[in-house]
């Protein structure tokens, strides 16, 4: 009885597999290890030979770096040769090169990004007279112009009255802009260049005497409806939840605060940011806090002063000559704050009041702004007053503004 059930049962599992194997059917060997997804057809990227570069690869204006540190555009390597550039190195994964376009004395600027250099370019100059290069639009949407000091030491102000005499950076045939000299390494400028096809804008460093200098200064130009499109009469746009301002040829140690200065400085208000304050930036090189020194003996301890002077004390013998304003700033640590504020602050000592006590400064004036002012004259009563550099950080709605 049990050889006969056993038989039944081995009849069954071979019916079975029989079944089976007719229900599914295959086609070779790689079915039966890997199943019927081997025979899935491959991606149509798969069938083609090439990769769509372009798609992948930036190329364009500014979108590549040279070894040097210039920042360059990648085109085709023709097409720059035939635009008068320098290749400075493959990009765009190869399909492209980082085409560098510089202009020195003489020259004319059609390209984006293009850089003003001196002559013997990258080493230093040491020749006299003018040297100048004209900026053309490259479309008539253009209305501002972006100037980034990359590297900039030409021969400082005279010591008696920080009178650029010797060396001086000018530019013409757009907005109002200061003469400035010394050194302004990692400074910027923004130049409305007007509407239309107006007239170009002139660069031009003038030097005399013997001094060892050397600038590259990257001009790039920006379409009216750009967001990089500084606001309107901002010498100096920033815009960053903090950061750091300062006046040309601001040093700690041996910079010299330059006179007939008159120009804004502008922060973007971010969203959601209704202040902003202010503190002197850290001198770690003079035991004594030289990075806000606007007016006064520098070599000595100055105090505060604010407003424009002529009223009552402490405002007696205020800010007249030079000062920096910001919009009714007040002690950040007043709790509740004095009901009154200031705008002109200058002096030797960052406060919003009279004294020798640096403290943090606060302002909900927007948009947010500083406008500097300097006079023709510094000798006898100010001495060696090296300017400004403030570091900033806005502050949110929820913190009491």
């Amino acid at each position: 009885m049990l050889h006969l059930q056993l038989t039944l049962l081995s009849c069954l599992l071979v019916l079975a597999t029989c079944k089976i194997q007719k229900q599914t059917p295959t086609n070779s060997w790689r079915d039966m290890l890997f199943g019927s997804k081997w025979l899935t057809p491959a991606p149509r990227w798969r069938e083609s030979k090439f990769l769509p570069i372009f798609a992948l690869v930036p190329i364009g204006p500014g979108s590549c770096s040279a070894p040097s540190g210039e920042q360059g555009n990648c085109i085709p390597s023709k097409d720059c040769v035939l635009r008068n550039g320098i290749p400075a190195g493959p990009c765009g994964g190869g399909y492209g090169v980082c085409c560098i376009f510089l202009q020195t004395c003489g020259g004319v600027i059609r390209e984006n990004s293009t850089y003003f250099v001196n002559p013997n370019h990258p080493d230093v100059y040491d020749g006299t007279g003018s040297c100048q290069v004209t900026v053309q639009k490259l479309h008539p949407d253009i209305c501002q112009l972006r100037l980034d000091l990359d590297m900039f030491s030409i021969a400082p102000p005279e010591a008696a009255n920080h009178l650029c005499n010797q060396d001086q950076l000018l530019i013409s045939g757009g907005s109002p802009t200061p003469t400035i000299c010394g050194s302004s390494t990692g400074d910027h400028m923004y130049i409305d260049a007007g509407l239309g096809q107006s007239n170009p804008i002139v660069l031009s460093v003038i030097t005399s005497a013997s001094f060892p200098r050397l600038w590259r200064i990257r001009v790039t130009q920006i379409h009216c409806g750009s967001i990089s499109r500084a606001d309107q009469g901002c010498l100096q746009y920033y815009t960053a939840i903090s950061g750091r301002v300062r006046s040309f040829n601001y040093n700690s140690v041996g910079g010299r605060q330059l006179s007939n200065q008159d120009y804004s400085i502008c922060i973007r208000n971010e969203r959601n940011f209704c202040g902003i304050q202010y503190n002197a930036c850290p001198d770690l090189e003079n035991n004594r806090s030289r990075s806000f020194t606007l007016t006064g003996n520098s070599n000595n301890p100055v105090a505060t002063m604010v407003g424009g002077g002529g009223g009552m004390p402490p405002n007696l013998n205020g800010c007249t000559s030079d000062w920096l304003l910001i919009g009714c700033i007040r002690s950040a640590d007043r709790i509740p704050p004095l009901p009154g504020c200031e705008d002109r602050v200058c002096g030797g000592t960052f406060s919003a009041e009279a004294g020798m006590l640096a403290k943090t400064v606060q302002s909900s004036v927007r948009p947010f702004r500083l406008y500097f002012h300097t006079d023709g004259v510094e000798a006898p009563n100010d001495i060696d007053n090296r300017g400004f550099c403030l570091d900033y950080v806005q502050q949110p709605c929820t913190n009491g503004f």
